[in-house]
């Protein structure tokens, strides 16, 4: 085979509705940002990925496209080196700050992941292979994902539309919708997004859902909303509760300091989320389980390569999701079917994002009994619908938002929110 050069790449943003969702920070905007990555080759081959779609992450995607022009979709290590040198003075950024503090590192992993699965897809195009073969081959042909429970207004406040999930403001709230998530997805896990109440409330919110689905695992997530006492507190109140419990504190000493006084997993995607961070918390002990993403930690590659250092260090691997459209959760899937030790069920915000919203034809994969199965097209096996994509860059255009900002759209409602975290 000749080689697959790039020629150009195309960078789309673009916004879907969001509900809102309330966590540490504060609430979710009435809209996300995505940008969709188009790279077309020299032989007509097209491959697409999809990116956070802030202002930062544009101007870092802007300035690697230049860069990768006339590199061979089949040369990641050229791809690598291109998309390093090109985004190498950028000043460190971070979508948002619930994935750990920003750095340099991560600042071109989040880069190069955007290109790289872009490649992957034109990879498979090109040799009629689906990306999970060429990652290594199935290991899985359907992969599990988790309910993500959110505690949430029943509205935005403003001229926004009636978000038909309704109000989950007390355990009952949270239980009904996970009933209907259930209901309509089959999700065999639950996850509550806390940090968001008095810790005592979270906890009774974990028991009732303990009670209401037995036999389903749950784990709850706080964002680093606890102080390292107050997670000490709810640790022992939920000891032999939780599948594992995710971020209860900031940073990897107080995480450290958490896991040194319960049997309760630790996870997170917080205080360990790039390659050099690693060590200190596998010295120190402070987690069981990494969330992985390929959005931040580098693409495919890199997340294999967290794989095997979880195998080497005994470590748990899950996926960490945010607010996406239907092209990174074929991403997703073809990552977590290739990977042997990624066998917590995966977290997903799908089942928030509006049915008449996505990017791919057919309206995006579907999920039966809580999974969703490896498409069979080569690449990604998905297609993009070009006036979905035109309709949500439009919505993009108009939303007026350009960062995330939870913080900011809480302090609408409380104008003394803060933010500060942890708050209990």
């Amino acid at each position: 085979m000749t080689d697959l050069k790039i020629v150009s790449v195309a960078i789309t943003p673009v916004a879907l509705k969001d509900p809102p969702l309330l966590n540490s920070s504060g609430v979710h905007e009435p809209f996300a940002l995505r940008s969709i990555v188009e790279v077309h080759t020299d032989a007509g081959i097209v491959g697409i990925s999809e990116a956070y779609g802030d202002d930062a992450t544009l101007a870092l995607l802007h300035r690697a496209a230049t860069a990768v022009v006339g590199t061979d979709v089949f040369d990641l290590n050229e791809l690598s080196r291109r998309v390093a040198e090109a985004v190498g003075g950028s000043e460190a950024s971070s979508p948002t700050e619930l994935i750990g503090a920003a750095s340099h590192d991560k600042t071109v992993a989040q880069a190069f992941a955007a290109f790289e699965v872009a490649c992957f897809d034109a990879q498979g195009k090109a040799t009629g292979r689906r990306v999970v073969d060429l990652l290594g081959g199935a290991v899985r042909e359907r992969v599990d994902y988790s309910a993500y429970l959110f505690y949430k207004w029943a509205e935005h406040p403003g001229d926004y539309d009636v978000d038909p999930w309704g109000e989950a403001l007390d355990p009952d709230g949270i239980v009904k919708q996970a009933r209907r998530m259930v209901e309509r997805y089959g999700f065999g896990s639950l996850k509550l997004k806390g940090g968001v109440f008095p810790p005592e409330e979270e906890i009774e919110a974990v028991k009732a859902l303990r009670q209401a689905f037995p036999g389903r695992p749950v784990r709850i997530d706080p964002n680093a909303n606890w102080t390292v006492e107050t997670s000490h507190r709810v640790a022992a109140a939920l000891e032999g509760e939780l599948e594992y419990l995710e971020d209860p504190t900031p940073g990897i000493p107080g995480m450290a300091e958490v896991a040194a006084k319960t049997s309760l997993p630790l996870a997170t995607n917080m205080c360990v989320t790039s390659f050099a961070e690693i060590p200190e918390s596998v010295r120190l002990g402070a987690v069981r389980v990494i969330l992985s993403d390929h959005h931040f930690w580098g693409g495919f590659r890199a997340t294999q390569n967290l794989a095997a250092l979880c195998r080497t260090f005994d470590l748990g691997l899950s996926m960490h999701s945010n607010t996406h459209l239907g092209l990174s959760l074929a991403a997703m899937t073809h990552i977590a079917a290739a990977t042997p030790n990624l066998t917590y069920a995966l977290d997903t915000h799908t089942p928030w994002k509006s049915e008449t919203e996505d990017v791919l034809v057919g309206g995006g994969l579907t999920f039966t009994d809580g999974a969703v199965t490896v498409p069979s097209g080569p690449g990604l096996g998905v297609e993009l619908d070009r006036d979905a994509v035109a309709r949500l860059h439009e919505q993009y255009l108009t939303c007026g938002i350009r960062r995330r900002d939870d913080v900011g759209w809480m302090q609408r409602v409380r104008p003394e929110w803060t933010g500060k975290r942890p708050r209990f």
